[in-house]
């Protein structure tokens, strides 16, 4: 029973409404308690349920979202700590996303109240996520894992645009306490890109060579998303860099996917797979999944970048351009037999070209 009052002390004490940044005393008491007497890991959910429920300041709210932020990053996927905290979450008792959090205690509470509902989102997320950190990288290409892959992906990019929505506006980006709180945030977005980067490549290697229709369509939108995701990551960053949040050395390099890569593997993808419609007929896919891509990525570049594929000034940039500047010949000297056309789509995660041909090799 002691422990159990020391749970609902602790986060008292932990998230008190004052000045004073979150100590890391009280996660290591708290991990040290789930460790040795399970029941406070129910007695922490319930605790932290009342306090972040009944709190109208933002510093407390916080600070609730903070201590229970660094709790999930130090807890096994698997464990008690994560199980209560779930069953919590499904009952109604801890509410994160939607969170109903507003602030009375500032000057301006309508900023503060954005960003901790923002950040309570975020926390939701990881909440639910598996835990990506501590899984061993794709060895394989098989069915299963690369939708193990594709899942893990698209997890992380989620994550990765929820953290840019924490992005503080007004007064509050130049509060102590929430950029304390940012420093976690960006660090935390760090390792969620480095895990992406390296499983992109994975994905980019095995675009070509997807067991399935649907397969080569997920694995693509995820690829489009992150062209789209890379610019508002690196203006994110940088903006981080400039308020001072995390050292520069700490910033991972953010690889930048040209427009253009993008619409040549639009336009291989549609050639590369047929449909049937109901009536038995064969129709191209472009019609349907492919076709908003270059006007999606179109609207979120705003710098000019250097193509990947150059055309003529004097060429208009139609599909069969794209395709044909996608594309390398390798033709038989000497022989009679039919050139061969083959895609090459620069991977820059890896610095290497991925040919649609398994065995091509690839070049620097």
């Amino acid at each position: 029973m002691g422990g159990l009052c020391n749970v609902d002390h602790i986060i008292v004490k932990a998230t008190a409404p004052n000045g004073s940044p979150l100590s890391d005393k009280y996660v290591h008491q708290l991990l040290r308690l789930f460790a040795i007497s399970p029941p406070c890991c129910r007695a922490f959910s319930l605790g932290f349920a009342r306090r972040l429920g009944k709190t109208r300041s933002w510093r407390v709210a916080l600070k609730c979202l903070l201590l229970l932020h660094r709790l999930l990053r130090s807890s096994p996927e698997d464990s008690l700590f994560r199980t209560e905290l779930l069953i919590n979450r499904s009952n109604g008792s801890i509410s994160l996303y939607p969170c109903n959090f507003r602030d009375v205690s500032s000057s301006d509470p309508e900023s503060f109240t954005a960003f901790i509902r923002s950040y309570a989102r975020l926390v939701d997320e990881i909440s639910n996520e598996d835990n990506h950190r501590r899984r061993p990288g794709p060895s394989n290409k098989s069915l299963e894992e690369i939708g193990r892959v594709l899942e893990v992906l698209e997890q992380i990019q989620s994550l990765i645009d929820r953290v840019i929505e924490c992005k503080p506006t007004g007064v509050t980006a130049r509060n102590f306490l929430i950029q304390t709180a940012m420093k976690h945030i960006t660090r935390d977005s760090f390792v969620c890109y480095t895990v992406f980067k390296n499983d992109i490549v994975f994905l980019l290697e095995n675009m070509f060579q997807m067991p399935t229709y649907r397969c080569c369509i997920l694995a693509f939108d995820v690829y489009r998303k992150a062209a789209l995701q890379a610019d508002r990551l690196y203006e994110f960053y940088q903006w981080c860099k400039l308020m001072g949040v995390c050292g520069c050395y700490e910033y991972p390099f953010v690889d930048r996917i040209p427009l253009l890569q993008i619409q040549a593997l639009e336009s291989f993808i549609n050639g590369m797979w047929e449909i049937k419609d109901d009536n038995g007929d064969h129709q191209s896919p472009s019609s349907s999944s492919l076709s908003s891509t270059a006007e999606k990525v179109g609207d979120e570049g705003e710098e000019e970048r250097q193509p990947l594929i150059k055309l003529n000034d004097d060429d208009d940039d139609s599909w069969e351009d794209i395709l044909e500047a996608s594309v390398v010949n390798f033709s038989s000297h000497g022989s009679d037999e039919k050139d061969e056309w083959r895609i090459q789509v620069y991977n820059p995660f890896d610095g290497k070209y991925v040919s649609s041909d398994p065995n091509y090799p690839w070049g620097h």
